[in-house]
This record gives C-alpha cells, sequence and structure tokens, in this order.
C-alpha cells in the first residue's frame, strides 16, 4: 500500500501487499476481513468489499476494487461498502478501478475470481461463526446461465422454474440431477457440469450420485422418471416467451454529463467524445445505457469523488435502469478498454519500467564515453518455446500463380520484394509436428501476398495432422521466426515476375541485391543460432548506435560497430561477414572513428540514432471467445482464463499483442484455417483493447489436440485435456462419474510432408549451422537412419525416449532442463550446505535438495544483517515453508511453476531479486 490516510479502516491494513483476493463483509456497521475458507460464499443479506492484486509481466502491481450487494442488503451497509471501496481506492493511491456487482447481474471479470461459481446463500453473514444451526439438508432448483463463467440463482422447486433455455440443477440429499433444456447450448451444458461438480465437492464431501436429464427425453429412462417424480410427475413445460433481448444498435447510445461538486448532472452536448474533454479537476459520467462509466480527475478530491459516486448511482434508480445496468468507477490515467473504446483516437501511451529505462540510460551514457559496461540480461532474450534444432523442410517462393522451391544453397536468403512459404517440422509432444509459415515482404505487391496465403492454405488444407499456420510480414516477425532460420539474410529488392513488373511500370529503380550495388545490413539476433542480417537502406539515418553493420560499396567493404553494441552482437557481426561477402577483407570502424570514404558511401553524415533502445512495455495475454452469427462478429474476453477455458465448440484468440494466436475447437463452425486467418484479421481490425493493433500483427493458427509449446506455455497446460473426445458436456460428464477418459492416440508423422524428398530435384532437407554450413538436421530425439519416406509421407521408427523439453544442449550450449524441474532453482543452481539451520531434518525441500533456513529479514537485499555465502539468485529458497507461504501468498511448489518473469517479479516486490 502506498499512503495511507489518517481516516483509513484498520481493516484495510496492509491491503494490497499480497497477490489475489482480499475479501471484507458490512458487520454492524464495520468492516471484518473474510478469512479465506469463506471466499465464494456470498449472503444476500449483506455487503462486501473484494480487492483483488495481480502482477503484471511488466510494472507494479494492479488493483480492482469490487463492491457486491445481496438481493436483501439494506441502504446504510449498501452507502457504506460503496464509501469504503472508494477509501481503500484512496489508501492504494487512487490507481484502481472499481466496480458495483449487484446480486446475480456480476460482471464476467467478478465471476472469474471464483470459478466455477458464487451460489449467494439466504441470510446475513456473521463473523463470530459458520452459522449452519444444524439444519437438514435442504432441496434446491438453482438455474444456471452462462458459457465460460455462469451465474447462479436458486429458483422456486416449481416445474414452472423450468424452461426450454436454460440448465437446471436439482440438488437432494442423495443426488444431483442436471437438466438440460433443448434450447440451452453445449457449452451452457458443460459449465453447469461444473457447478454440479462443485457441489458434489462441498456440500455431499463428493458421496453422491449425479444423474443428467435432457428435455424432451423421458420414456424409459429411470432416472429421468426419478427426476419428474419430485416434481409430482411429469407434464410438458410451457413454450419460452419470445425473447425480449433487443439486438444492440451499431452506434451505441453514449451520454458524456459533468458532475458537480453538489452531485447535478451538467449534459455535454456533443456528437461525439474525445479524451480532451475530460478535464483532470472534474468528475464525468459517461452513459452507455447498459453501462455508465464515473470517470475521476487525478486533482480531485476524495470527497468529489465520493459526491460523484452517489450521483451516478441516484441516477440509475431515479432513471429506472434495469439492475443489469454495470456500474464502473475510474480514476484518470487507468481507464480500461471498454472505457475507452467510447471515444474517438484515445492516445496510445507506451508505459516503460523505470528500472528499465534507468539502467539503460545508464549504461548507454558510460559507454559512449568508451567504457565497457555489462546490462543485465534483457528478458526477452530467452530460449524459443519449440524445438528450433528441428528441419527447416521446404522453402518456396511465390512466383505469379505459382510457387518456386529455393534450392538448399539460398533457403536463408530472402528478399523484400517477394513473399514466401515456409514448412518447419519439429518433435512436439512426443509426435512430430509441422508449423507452416507465410512470410509477406513489405516491398512485395497485392497479387503476391494474396497468392502465398492461397498457397499456405491450399498446402496445410492437404496436409494431415492438423499443423499450425502463420502469417507474418517483414519488421513484425517474432523471435520464433527467426530461430527456426538459424540464420537469414533478408536482402531489398525481388526475384519475382510480379515485383519486376511492379517497379518497371512505375518506373523505379531495381534495388535487389547484387555485389556490384552499395549495400548496408544490420547486424541483430541474440545467438549464432538466431542471427540475421537486414539490408537497409544505404544512407547515414538507417545507422543505430545499439547495432553493427556490413557497409559494402562495390569495392571495398566496412564494418561499423555502434556504441552501444555488446561483444555478443561483435560475435554475430564477424559471422555474417563470413556468410555475406567471405572473400572480402572488411575494414573495421568504431563508431566515432569513421573515415570520410566511409560517409561518402553513405551520401554524407547525418543524424541517427544514438540512445539505448528501449523495449516497449510488455502486455499480459489475453483471450476472448469470437462468435459470427448472423454475420455480426462479437468478441467477449474471458478473465482469468485456463485452458478449461478452451472449449472445443468455441473460436478464441489469446492476444498476446505483439502475436495472436486464433484457436479452433474440434467442434466449432470454423471448417477451414482460411476461415480463421480471416477471423483473425478481423480481430485485429476491431482492436477491442483499443491498443493499436498493427494489422500486421503476425497471426497463428492452431487446432484444438495440436498446440504447439509456445501457445500452451500460458496455460497450466495438462495434454490429455486435449486429447479428449466427445463434446465438452460430454468430456465433463465422464470425468465427473469417473469414467475412464477416451483419449485419441497420438499420430506419429501422420501428415503428408511437403519435403525435398518429394520434388523432382530430390534434394534431401537441410538445416544451416551457425557459420553457414550445412548439416543434416532431424527433429530432435530421432536419429538420422529411423528416418525414411515412402508414399510422400515421412516415418520415424525410433525407441522411446525420456522427454524433455530440448534434447541435447540448448542453442546457447547450457545443458538441458527437464520438463519435470524446469524453473525450480534445483534445476539452475546447486546451493551450498554450510552454515544455518537444516531444513526438516533431512528432508528434501520444495526446490528439490536440503537447503538451509534463514529468516527473511536476513534475506532480504536491503537487510542490515545480511547472510553471507548464499546464492544470491535463490534468495527466497532459503526462507521456511511457513514463512515462504506468508511473504509469497503460495507454497513454494506452487511458486516453482509460474514463469520465470513472474517469480521475478514477486521476488523483486519483496527485496529477494
Amino acid at each position: 500500500m502506498s499512503i495511507y490516510a489518517k481516516d483509513t479502516d484498520p481493516a484495510f491494513q496492509a491491503a494490497g501487499a499480497k497477490l489475489g483476493l482480499e475479501i471484507w463483509c458490512v458487520e454492524n456497521l464495520k468492516l471484518v476481513s473474510v478469512p479465506k475458507s469463506s471466499h465464494g460464499r456470498f449472503y444476500s443479506g449483506s455487503a462486501y468489499v473484494i480487492l483483488n492484486t495481480v502482477l503484471p509481466k511488466s510494472g507494479l502491481p494492479q488493483h480492482d476494487i469490487h463492491y457486491w450487494l445481496g438481493h436483501d442488503t439494506n441502504k446504510v451497509d449498501s452507502a457504506l461498502a460503496s464509501d469504503k471501496a472508494l477509501e481503500l481506492d484512496a489508501a492504494l493511491g487512487s490507481c484502481t478501478v472499481q466496480y458495483r456487482e449487484l446480486q446475480g447481474q456480476e460482471t464476467g471479470k467478478f465471476l472469474s475470481y471464483f470459478k466455477p461459481c458464487i451460489i449467494p446463500i439466504e441470510g446475513v453473514y456473521t463473523s463470530q461463526k459458520e452459522h449452519l444451526n444444524g439444519e437438514t439438508y435442504k432441496v434446491s432448483l438453482l438455474a444456471c446461465k452462462g458459457d465460460h463463467v455462469v451465474h447462479v440463482k436458486e429458483v422456486p422447486f416449481s416445474r414452472s422454474s423450468l424452461n426450454h433455455s436454460d440448465v437446471f440443477i436439482l440438488d437432494t440429499a442423495s443426488k444431483i440431477f442436471l437438466f438440460s433444456g433443448c434450447n440451452s447450448s453445449i457449452q451452457e451444458r458443460a459449465k453447469a457440469l461444473e457447478v454440479v461438480q462443485y457441489i458434489k465437492e462441498n456440500k455431499h464431501r463428493a458421496n453422491c450420485e449425479v444423474a443428467t436429464v435432457e428435455d424432451g427425453k423421458f420414456v424409459g429412462d429411470p432416472e429421468v422418471g426419478e427426476f419428474w417424480s419430485l416434481f409430482g410427475g411429469y407434464a410438458p413445460i410451457p413454450q419460452d416467451p419470445p425473447s425480449s433481448v433487443q439486438k444492440q444498435p451499431d452506434t451505441p447510445f453514449v451520454k458524456l454529463s459533468w458532475i458537480s461538486t453538489q452531485g447535478k448532472l451538467h449534459a455535454c452536448q456533443t456528437d461525439s467524445l474525445s479524451k480532451e474533454m475530460l478535464e483532470t479537476d472534474k468528475c464525468y459520467m459517461v452513459d452507455c445505457d447498459s453501462e455508465i462509466f464515473v470517470w475521476m480527475g487525478k486533482h480531485t478530491s476524495v470527497t468529489e469523488r465520493k459526491t460523484s459516486i452517489s450521483a451516478a448511482e441516484d441516477f440509475l434508480r431515479n432513471q429506472g435502469r434495469s439492475a443489469g445496468t454495470h456500474s464502473t468507477f475510474i480514476t484518470e490515467g487507468l481507464e480500461p478498454a471498454k472505457f475507452r473504446s467510447y471515444f474517438n483516437n484515445w492516445p496510445q501511451t507506451v508505459e516503460t519500467k523505470l528500472y528499465e529505462e534507468g539502467r539503460g540510460k545508464v549504461a548507454a551514457m558510460f559507454k559512449q564515453q568508451g567504457y565497457e559496461v555489462k546490462e543485465l540480461p534483457d528478458e526477452e532474450d530467452i530460449q524459443p518455446f519449440i524445438d528450433c534444432r528441428g528441419t527447416l523442410k521446404v522453402v518456396w517462393r511465390v512466383d505469379c500463380e505459382k510457387l518456386s522451391l529455393l534450392p538448399a544453397s539460398e533457403e536463408r536468403k530472402i528478399f523484400s520484394g517477394d513473399c514466401y512459404v515456409v514448412q518447419y517440422t519439429y518433435l512436439g509432444n512426443e509426435r512430430s509436428e509441422n508449423l507452416f509459415y507465410a512470410w509477406l515482404g513489405c516491398g512485395s505487391v497485392m497479387e503476391d501476398r494474396r497468392d502465398a496465403i492461397s498457397h499456405l492454405n491450399a498446402i496445410v488444407d492437404s496436409t494431415r495432422g492438423n499443423p499450425v499456420l502463420a502469417q507474418v510480414m517483414e519488421k513484425k516477425e517474432p523471435s520464433q521466426f527467426f530461430s527456426i532460420f538459424q540464420t537469414l539474410i533478408i536482402f531489398k529488392g525481388g526475384m519475382s515476375t510480379r515485383y519486376k513488373k511492379f517497379i518497371a511500370d512505375k518506373g523505379i529503380g531495381d534495388e535487389t541485391y547484387d555485389e556490384s550495388k552499395t549495400a548496408l545490413f544490420r547486424v541483430q539476433g541474440t545467438s549464432p543460432n538466431n542471427m540475421q542480417a537486414i539490408q537497409v537502406d544505404p544512407v547515414s539515418g538507417s545507422l543505430n548506435s545499439s547495432y553493427c553493420y556490413i557497409l559494402q560499396t562495390g569495392t571495398s567493404a566496412f564494418t561499423w560497430i555502434g556504441n552501444l553494441s555488446s561483444t555478443r552482437d561483435h560475435d554475430l557481426l564477424d559471422r555474417m561477414l563470413e556468410l555475406i561477402i567471405p572473400t572480402w577483407q572488411a575494414i573495421s570502424v568504431r563508431e566515432g572513428s569513421e573515415s570520410d570514404i566511409f560517409w561518402n558511401a553513405l551520401g554524407g553524415k547525418a543524424d541517427y540514432a544514438t540512445a539505448k533502445e528501449i523495449k516497449g512495455y510488455i502486455e499480459d495475454p489475453h483471450l476472448f471467445m469470437l462468435s459470427t452469427t448472423e454475420g455480426d462478429f462479437k468478441v467477449k474476453e474471458i478473465y482469468n482464463f485456463t485452458q478449461d477455458d478452451l472449449t472445443t465448440e468455441d473460436v478464441l484468440v489469446l492476444d498476446c499483442h505483439t502475436e495472436i494466436h486464433v484457436w479452433i475447437g474440434c467442434h466449432s463452425n470454423v471448417r477451414s484455417k482460411q476461415q480463421a486467418l480471416t477471423l483473425g484479421l478481423k480481430f485485429l481490425e476491431t482492436d477491442v483493447l483499443v491498443e493499436g493493433l498493427s494489422l500486421e500483427t503476425p497471426i497463428y493458427v492452431i487446432s484444438e489436440g495440436h498446440e504447439p509449446p509456445f501457445f500452451t506455455r500460458f496455460f497450466e497446460w495438462d495434454s490429455s485435456k486435449s486429447n479428449m473426445l466427445g463434446n465438452s458436456f460430454e468430456r465433463k460428464l465422464a470425468i465427473l462419474k469417473g469414467k475412464p477418459q477416451q483419449l485419441e492416440a497420438p499420430k506419429r508423422n501422420s501428415w503428408k510432408a511437403y519435403s525435398r524428398e518429394t520434388t523432382p530435384d530430390g534434394l534431401r532437407s537441410k538445416s544451416m549451422s551457425s557459420n553457414g554450413q550445412r548439416s543434416v538436421s532431424p527433429a530432435s530425439g530421432v536419429s538420422v537412419s529411423s528416418v525414411t519416406s515412402s508414399n510422400n509421407h515421412i516415418v520415424f521408427s525410433s525407441t522411446p525416449i525420456n522427454r524433455k523439453i530440448f534434447t541435447g544442449s540448448s542453442p546457447n550450449g547450457s545443458p538441458d532442463v527437464s520438463l519435470a524441474s524446469a524453473g525450480s532453482p534445483a534445476a539452475e543452481a546447486k546451493l551450498p550446505a554450510t552454515g544455518g539451520t537444516q531444513a526438516d531434518g533431512n528432508e528434501p525441500s520444495e526446490a528439490g535438495t536440503n537447503l538451509l533456513i534463514y529468516p527473511y529479514e536476513r534475506l532480504k537485499v536491503i537487510s542490515k544483517d545480511p547472510v553471507a555465502g548464499i546464492d544470491i539468485t535463490k534468495r527466497e529458497a532459503y526462507l521456511a515453508d511457513e514463512e515462504f507461504q506468508a511473504q509469497f501468498g503460495m507454497t513454494k511448489r506452487d511458486f516453482y511453476k509460474l514463469a520465470k518473469w513472474k517469480q521475478n517479479k514477486l521476488k523483486m516486490a519483496l527485496h529477494l531479486f
């Protein structure tokens, strides 16, 4: 918590200091903390304040505040909960977004905290004791609505409560019945089964039977007969009345009002909204009909904010708005995407971490003065998430309506004016996988781009095994694209017939590379297994102090070393020089010591970038469900997503900001990857998060059951779930009833492989080593002798192997880390065993080794009495399990399951990094 006001409620002491949920309830006009054991149990007569704290991939912890009001909550408690939510916001430094939640009308974000559901309880919460009152088991009928988050509402135990559109749960002492209305969706039925599982485990202690009843099918089924007997016998359910839900207009109703300090609303007459209309010393209400937002300027007082919130709530009551009208309260600078979407051209802000910016500036200052400064490693310099020592099978160049196969010696040399289709094969989850890229040069003509996508889809559609498809634009390539090439040179100009015709028709000079012309190459990469040389305009302005360059003038060659480049960059420069002009003797030039000959070759000296390139703000991924009913394209975000949200009937988009992944469920209505690619482009156009997504953002198309590691890394992945048979309802019912899970047997190499063995020239697929020499590179874990080709199929025969992330050494020469221990301290460092107290006698710790135990105060970086002789990169591993749980809010085992960046962020927050 940043700043505490003197009048802050004592219940908020240390609020927001730990990740996850914190809940308070209004009891006797005071806030009391709700223990974790009672999280998710909400009483309809009470009001609650809920704080959720998350740690994003970049930046400081983020807080969301919700205040939940039960149906039977009195006005005094409701008002107090609203005031306390604002008070908590002020205590946290006015850096939260607040949501008003009404029972039965909760937002999807709120419900996502309490998966699978919340089931409100009649009565009032008391902190004295869970008042079960020794009651006998009460039969209840629950109505369930929703596909990814579900609203559960108790309805009268009567046949008249049933309908054809919803899913119902009848909970009795000995059996739980699930009744599915004939008009309910498979996803809703599957989600309701999760609620059944929750009730079974929490109310019946997993000791009860479960029966499913389908609307309209009742003859000859004893469980169906038992269900209807509880209602006094079967009788037809009346037809559902026509839906009263009206289609939302294409242009939503939006009205802006200024809120005075007296709580009066003053309409702002305008046809469109812009950010400039919001003054930082005022509060405003944006009425969007189905929801309202209260925007509070940074320079407004707590009293003004409280008045504005009360005014908005009074407005809803006086207008007689639906209980489903959501209210969100925002402080300036924390506007969510939905709010920004109502404004024209809301300015994009790129937020950088001061820590990163500061270390970059310090390093740049010293390097400009000639000092060699070692910087901390960039988080982006991580290993790829697929085995990039697989096989680059084929590279085709698009030439009019045909594909031209590149010879093996040329497939790592591509041109900006051309388009290419690339096939890459790697060993996935104990089976070989195909990954196809369409790379579209930034200078290519539109006809070639269309044909590249058309050719790509034709190849993928005729390829068994559901390979991953990707569309990539030059200058927007994901790091993985470069990793699979290992070495890549991108030349200016083009070789395709259409490109040549285009520049001829336009009278544009042909800048296609040849050794007789002046050419400037920027060298970049992370290692000899991931390096690129990219031809740029041969002018001084193309230089950048962060990189190294190769300048070829036709008669001589120079290498230019930027002052901010690293020794790693210098090594890559030497390697690339050997590949581009191996027979030339280059003159090495350091920045600041260039000769006139060098500058003249670039058309004279001019200004160029000399500051350290700071990586942009790294955003967390977001998951969205896509629907295209009756031509209407809709997008809905799924909050706090897990693998279980990948429902087999749906098409979803995982938005990683620098790339997107379109996931196609086996039972979705999308039947081709071309259609999925079109939906991905539509998603980019929509720009749901108002983040300025480029239409050139890389798009991956992924089929259920064939998810690559660079997709599954965003989930806690269980591969058995992705291989189950049946629709989502059938799968969850099988798990619920404890039946053996039917899994699809993995099909190894069952696709038709487009390889050089099947092409007329008969050239074998090879890969290039870091020095430019070509060598056979089969998929990891399979020997060369075990590869055969027959009838356009590749067949691997190999003995079972002990699966690891990557077999052998990683590209940077470091040893493997097994999948089971990846990310744990034991997999990365051996800790000394001198001094301190032994952990649990001889029992191994979570880190996988016998560790010494030290108190938190001595392990902190800022400790006044620091421990000596420990591995300072693993400070947290020396904490006792109890103290670790207290500080991190989780066990060591759970901590080491987190992504490395998330581990580091948590450690930084606790001064252990």
